[in-house]
C-alpha cells in the first residue's frame, strides 16, 4: 500500500513539474537505481578500506587455494605424460623431468615474487677415441660377413652396396670426433708425403685386403659415382670449416664428423684398387667450379696420390691434365700451390723404376700421359725469362728431362706420332718466336725433333713459314750448324729438299715484294741458309748413291773373288774401280745366273767373314768413302 502511495506521489510530483519538463523540449534523463547503489557501496564501508590500508591480506586464502589447485594440475599432467610415453634411457628422461620440475619452480617463484635460477645439468663427456683405436676394433671376418649380406640385399645395385660399405666404416669410426681427425688443418699444413697414407694406414692388412677385393668386383660406373658422392660429402664438411663473412649467418650445419674418417678410408681404397676411376672423373673436376680453387687443391692432390699407389701412369696423367695447367696460370697460382704440385710430381718421378714405367706407358688407351698442350706449359715454366725465375724453377728443371722423354715417346713415322709431332711443332715454333734465350734454345731442338718424326711436319712448316719467319730462320740456322747430327736421324732427306725449294721461292718473292723493310734481312738470312742446306742435301744424296755403288762393288768382289780378302791391295782399289767400264755393268749384271747366287751365298762361313771384316784397316779406305760414311 505504501509503494502504491509512493508511486502516486511520484506521479503527482511529475504532473506538478510539467512546466519544467516542457522547458527540456520533451527529453528526460534516465537513471539506473542499481548502478547508483553499487557505486555508492564503498562509501558505506569505510572500515574495510581502513583494514586493507593497514596491511591485512584479505586474499591470502584465495591465493593458497589457487596454488594448491595449480600444483595438483601439474602433478596430474606429469603423471599422464609419464604413463603415455615409451620407456627411455636415463639420459633423456631424467633430464626432461628435471627441466619440467625446474620450470614449475621457476613459475612458482615468479608468482611469489622471487627470482629462481634454472640449474643446468652437466652432461657426461664421452671418452675420446683416436682413429687408430677405432680402426683396431674392426674385424676382417665381421666385415666379410657384412659385405656378403650387403651384396645379397642390394643385388645388381653396386652404388648402394658401396654406400653400405661406407656405413659400416662410419659406425666403426663413430666415436672419433673432429679433434682426433682434423683433416682440413692436416691437409693444409702437412707435406704430401705425410698425407698420402692418411687415414688408410690405420687399417689392418686383413681388413684392407677384404675391402679392396670386394671393391674390385664393382663396376666402374658405380665406382665413379661413389667417388663423386664421397667428394661432395667431404667438400660439404670442408665448407663448415670456412670462416663466415661478417654480417652473415652461418646457414650450413656441421655434419657428423664420425662419417668423415670412414669416407676418406673407403675413398682411398677405391682409388688405390681402381685407379682408372680417377681418370673418368677428371673432366668433371676440370669443368665444375665447385671442385676448383686453391683451397681445394690439397684434397685433389691427396686423391691423385692415392691413385699413384695403384698405377703410377694414372698419377702422372692426372697431374699433367689437371694440375700442371694451374702452374701455367701465373695469376691464380700462389707459391704454396706450386710447391704442392711440385711435391706430387717429384714423388711420382722418384718412385722405383718410374722412368721405365712412365716411358713404356706414355700412351694410355690412346691418350698421352703428357699431351702437347701440357708439354708446352712444362717448357715455359722450366725455361722462363730471367726476371720471372723463382725458387721452384730449379725443381722444374730437375724433373723436366724425364717428363720430356715421356712427352716425346713414340715410334717415328707412325700414324699416332704424326699428330703428336705436328701439335708439338706448332707449340714449339711459337715459343721459339718469343725470343726468350733458354726457351728459344729448347724450342728449337724440339722443332728439329718434330721434323725427324714425320715428313708431314715439313708441310706444316711451309704453311707457318710466312707468319713465323723469324722462328723459321732460327730453325734453318740450327739445321745448317748441326747438319751432321741432324742428317743421321733422317731416313730420307727428300721432304727437306722439297721444303727448301719452296722456301727459296718464298724468299725470292719476299725480297722483291715485301713492303715491311724489317723483314727483308730475315728473308736474306733464310735464303742464305736454304742455299747451304740444299748443297748439303744434294751432296749427301750423291754420296749415298756413290756409297751404295761402292758397297755393291765390294759385294761383287767378295762373291767372285777368293775369300782371302786380306791379300787384296786396298790402296789400288780406287784405280781398279776407275778402270772399270761402268757402261757395260748393267749388261754384265743381267748376264749373271742369279739362281745360282743363293746357293753360293748359303755356302759361305758368315761367322768367319764377319771376323775378317772386323779386322780390316778401314783407315786405308778412300777419303770419298769415309766422307760418305760420315753422312
Amino acid at each position: 500500500m505504501a509503494s502504491i502511495y509512493a508511486a502516486i506521489s511520484t506521479s503527482n510530483d511529475d504532473n506538478s513539474n510539467n512546466g519544467a519538463a516542457n522547458s527540456d523540449h520533451g527529453w528526460q534523463k534516465v537513471t539506473y537505481a542499481k548502478r547508483q547503489r553499487k557505486n555508492a557501496a564503498p562509501k558505506q564501508q569505510p572500515d574495510a578500506l581502513k583494514s586493507a590500508a593497514s596491511g591485512a591480506n584479505v586474499f591470502r586464502s584465495v591465493e593458497e587455494h589457487s596454488e594448491e589447485r595449480r600444483r595438483r594440475a601439474v602433478e596430474a599432467r606429469i603423471a599422464a605424460s609419464a604413463s603415455d610415453r615409451p620407456i627411455r634411457s636415463n639420459e633423456g628422461g631424467d633430464d626432461e623431468e628435471e627441466e619440467e620440475g625446474s620450470d614449475y619452480e621457476t613459475r612458482k617463484g615468479k608468482e611469489n615474487g622471487e627470482v629462481v635460477k634454472k640449474v643446468k645439468v652437466k652432461k657426461e663427456k664421452k671418452p675420446k677415441v683416436s682413429v687408430a683405436e677405432a680402426a683396431a676394433k674392426i674385424d676382417a671376418a665381421d666385415l666379410f660377413a657384412f659385405l656378403v649380406d650387403a651384396t645379397a640385399s642390394f643385388e645388381n645395385q653396386d652404388d648402394m652396396q658401396l654406400k653400405r660399405l661406407a656405413d659400416y666404416f662410419g659406425r666403426a669410426f663413430a666415436g672419433v670426433n673432429s679433434s682426433q681427425f682434423p683433416w682440413v688443418k692436416m691437409f693444409r699444413e702437412s707435406p704430401v708425403s705425410k698425407i698420402v697414407d692418411t687415414p688408410v694406414s690405420y687399417i689392418s692388412e686383413a681388413v684392407y685386403k677384404t675391402a679392396v677385393d670386394w671393391i674390385n668386383k664393382r663396376n666402374v660406373e658405380a665406382l665413379s659415382s661413389f667417388v663423386l658422392w664421397s667428394l661432395d660429402s667431404i667438400l660439404a664438411d670442408f665448407a663448415t670449416h670456412q670462416p663466415t663473412p661478417r654480417g652473415s649467418k652461418k646457414a650450413v650445419q656441421q655434419p657428423s664428423n664420425k662419417s668423415q674418417v670412414a669416407i676418406f678410408v673407403v675413398l682411398a681404397m677405391v682409388l688405390r684398387r681402381k685407379p682408372d676411376v680417377l681418370v673418368s672423373i677428371l673432366p668433371t673436376q676440370r669443368e665444375n667450379s665447385k671442385y676448383q680453387g686453391q683451397d681445394k687443391l690439397p684434397l685433389s692432390i691427396w686423391m691423385i696420390a692415392q691413385a699413384c699407389q695403384g698405377d703410377l701412369t694414372v698419377g702422372l696423367y692426372a697431374w699433367a691434365h689437371n694440375l700442371l695447367p694451374i702452374v701455367g696460370a701465373k695469376s691464380t697460382c700462389n707459391p704454396q700451390s706450386r710447391d704442392l704440385i711440385l711435391q706430387l710430381v717429384e714423388r711420382i718421378v722418384s718412385a722405383p723404376k718410374a722412368r721405365t714405367i712412365l716411358i713404356n706407358g706414355a700412351v694410355r688407351k690412346g691418350e698421352r700421359l703428357i699431351p702437347p698442350s701440357s708439354f708446352d706449359v712444362l717448357m715455359r715454366v722450366t725455361f722462363p725469362q730471367a726476371s720471372a725465375r723463382f725458387k721452384a724453377t730449379e725443381r722444374f728443371e730437375a724433373v723436366y728431362p724425364i717428363l720430356k722423354e715421356v712427352a716425346l715417346a713414340g715410334v717415328p713415322g707412325s700414324k699416332a706420332m704424326k699428330q703428336v709431332s705436328q701439335q708439338i711443332f706448332s707449340y714449339s715454333i711459337k715459343a721459339l718466336a718469343e725470343g726468350i734465350p733458354g726457351l728459344s734454345k729448347e724450342a728449337g731442338e724440339i722443332s728439329v725433333w718434330c721434323l725427324t718424326q714425320h715428313g708431314d711436319c715439313y708441310k706444316q712448316w711451309e704453311k707457318m713459314y710466312d707468319e713465323n719467319l723469324e722462328a723459321s730462320v732460327a730453325i734453318l740456322k740450327k739445321l745448317s750448324v748441326e747438319w751432321k747430327q741432324y742428317a743421321t736421324k733422317h731416313v730420307s732427306l727428300d721432304p727437306l729438299r722439297e721444303t727448301l725449294l719452296h722456301f727459296k721461292l718464298k724468299n725470292e718473292n719476299g725480297l722483291s715484294n715485301e713492303e715491311d723493310t724489317s723483314r727483308i734481312p730475315l728473308f736474306k738470312d733464310a735464303e742464305k741458309y736454304c742455299r747451304t742446306l740444299l748443297g748439303r742435301v744434294s751432296s749427301s744424296h750423291g754420296c749415298m748413291k756413290g756409297l751404295g755403288i761402292v758397297l755393291i762393288v765390294l759385294g761383287l768382289a767378295i762373291i767372285f773373288a777368293p775369300l782371302d780378302i786380306e791379300s787384296w791391295d786396298w790402296s789400288k782399289l780406287p784405280e781398279t774401280v776407275a778402270s772399270w767400264d761402268w757402261n757395260k755393268l748393267p749388261e754384265t749384271v743381267k748376264s749373271w745366273d742369279w739362281n745360282k747366287l743363293p746357293e753360293k751365298v748359303k755356302s759361305w762361313d758368315w761367322k768367319e767373314l764377319s771376323e775378317t771384316v772386323k779386322s780390316w784397316d778401314w783407315n786405308k779406305l778412300p777419303e770419298k768413302v769415309k766422307s760418305s760414311l760420315s753422312y
